[in-house]
């Protein structure tokens, strides 16, 4: 899909931001404006102080998430300054609010300091629900993600890379599905170990896939690359059972499934000639995949999919975050774990109507309404299961009453 530049910027100038604040109460009178502001925040402020938990039921914490980015990894222009990452972190807040009726606020952080980001998290954390993380670089994304994890008692998810995680692990279940490949003898490339290659790598080592082989810019990680942080050693450690040494070429001869999250038109027809007989092929690379759709189909791929909306099975972080969000704020979740984002990917895979699951069609339309409920469910329920919920709520639950958020007769705010 092709954006016009000027449009884009026409529409954006026009909207003067793509989010904005709107009061759910009214305050009409000096009784009104007493009861919502001073004296009237005193009881509800003091009962907090008594029991924190109350803060989910007399303010908007439990529905509100703040969406954190140093500007370092932003989609499509990289590294930029916190003020130029706003458009972009607008656009995840709208997503967000459509999508999971979420009301997520843009935090553009002026540093790309690990250390900073962290701190300034942590004060502003009593405000919300949960923390997004977006756009942030690797390896620093990893040490922001684990530090926040350890020192809040909150939900801190990444979503452009545990999301495409959530989602490239729904789309592996039923493509393996389609082509009837057992998952303990598929042998999988992640070109890319940046902090989504990683994330990926991670999840589908969770979900039971053990032969993965994973590159960066320098090869295959493992003995013999030069260029490995901290992370990517991590990584080569969990992954690479057979010991393969150099690049893409060596990576890919053999293997059933290409997963890129690197750059584009480095996967040639000739090397998926040298891949298991009719592999799966994820080339999804912004804004050229690693390889063409049309060259893939033409060198014997037999499920495609990328993360362009011009062709079928579009795989996009957007499928993911706004359900695995909305299920753990409606539960208070303490967390977001491997087993809430497994169950996300379930539940994603399950969304696909098993009557259409065909080669074209492993994962919903990016505008189904089925996905952010199902996964909003899933996740509840494994954030209960796992002991990481501060709620207990029925099965079906968050569904229904997610269902009603998005699309019932009234999208009332916390309904």
């Amino acid at each position: 899909m092709t954006i016009d530049r000027l449009r884009a910027i026409e529409m954006h100038r026009r909207a003067k931001g793509k989010i904005g604040v709107f009061p759910t109460i009214n305050v009409r009178n000096e009784e009104e404006l007493g009861m919502a502001y001073l004296p009237g925040s005193a009881a509800p402020s003091l009962a907090i102080e008594e029991e924190p938990a109350l803060s989910f039921e007399l303010t908007g914490k439990g529905n509100r998430i703040a969406v954190v980015t140093d500007g370092s990894a932003i989609t499509g222009v990289g590294d930029i300054s916190a003020l130029a990452s706003l458009p972009a972190l607008e656009g995840k807040s709208l997503l967000y609010k459509l999508f999971g009726d979420i009301d997520a606020i843009p935090i553009a952080m002026d540093t790309k300091d690990a250390d900073e980001i962290i701190y300034a998290t942590q004060m502003i954390a009593p405000a919300f629900g949960a923390i997004a993380l977006d756009d942030i670089a690797a390896p620093r994304a990893f040490t922001v993600l684990r530090e926040l994890r350890s020192r809040l008692a909150l939900p801190v998810f990444a979503d452009d890379e545990q999301g495409t995680a959530v989602v490239v692990c729904a789309a592996l279940f039923n493509a393996l599905t389609v082509t009837k490949l057992p998952a303990e003898q598929t042998r999988i490339v992640v070109c890319g170990a940046g902090a989504t290659g990683i994330a990926v790598t991670h999840l589908l080592l969770k979900a039971g896939f053990e032969d993965i082989v994973v590159l960066n810019s320098s090869g295959i990680l493992g003995e013999g690359n030069p260029r490995m942080d901290n992370i990517q050693q991590e990584a080569a450690s969990a992954t690479n059972p057979r010991k393969v040494r150099g690049g893409l070429a060596e990576a890919v001869k053999g293997a059933h499934v290409f997963i890129g999250l690197a750059r584009g038109g480095i996967l040639s027809a000739d090397l998926v000639r040298t891949m298991a007989s009719s592999p799966i092929l994820f080339p999804m690379a912004l804004p050229e995949p690693e390889i063409s759709p049309e060259e893939a189909v033409a060198a014997g791929a037999a499920v495609i999919g990328t993360g362009l909306y011009d062709y079928d099975n579009v795989l996009q972080s957007l499928q993911a975050f706004p359900g695995i969000m909305r299920g753990v704020l409606d539960v208070q979740a303490t967390m977001v774990s491997d087993g809430m984002l497994l169950a996300a990917s379930r539940a994603l895979a399950e969304a696909v109507d098993r009557r259409r699951l065909a080669a074209r069609y492993i994962v919903p339309e990016l505008f189904s309404d089925e996905v952010t409920p199902r996964i909003a469910e899933a996740v509840a329920q494994a954030a209960i299961e796992e002991g990481h919920a501060r709620l207990t709520v029925s099965p079906g639950h968050v569904y229904d009453k997610t269902w009603q958020r998005l699309y019932g007769n009234s999208r009332q705010k916390n309904s």
